[in-house]
């Protein structure tokens, strides 16, 4: 059986600061992330299976990703709880609803590192997570590759 790679994508608005950074992104901003998942199995060969030809159905890999990324962050600012931020954090909650304390630096490279973790634990045991790929801006992003990580 040939292993199949399935791709879905994503998008959501998310407003972070990096605590300590030398740059502007020290500062309260946003970005128009897209998020790009890949999973990886074998197609379902049965004839009476509903979903015979499948590697996942897309509807089920989009809930798990709606449910522990899109729905989470979308609209939220990220802050790391385990720095000074705390206190804006804490500011913000006052007039806003969406506000995510992370235990770390809400980088792109660690929100990927997250999104993995998240991921991986819902997907079926025959389906594993083979790559994600999150564009900060339309000409930056970081990958996360589960080979790169076993």
């Amino acid at each position: 059986m040939a292993k199949i790679r399935l791709t879905k994508y994503f998008n959501f608005e998310t407003a972070h600061a990096l605590y300590g950074y030398d740059g502007k992104c020290r500062n309260v901003h946003g970005h128009s992330y897209e998020l790009y998942v890949t999973v990886v199995g074998d197609a379902i060969e049965d004839a009476n299976h509903v979903k015979n030809g499948m590697v996942m159905d897309f509807g089920d890999l989009k809930k798990i990703v709606k449910s522990e990324i899109v729905d989470v962050f979308d609209h939220a600012t990220v802050l790391n709880k385990n720095s000074p931020h705390i206190k804006l954090a804490s500011q913000l909650m006052e007039h806003m609803e969406r506000v995510l304390l992370t235990e770390y630096q809400p980088t792109c490279e660690n929100m990927l590192a997250d999104f993995a973790q998240r991921i991986k634990k819902r997907l079926p045991d025959n389906i594993k997570l083979h790559s994600l790929k999150l564009h900060e801006t339309p000409t930056s992003f970081a990958e996360w590759f589960a080979s790169d990580n076993e």
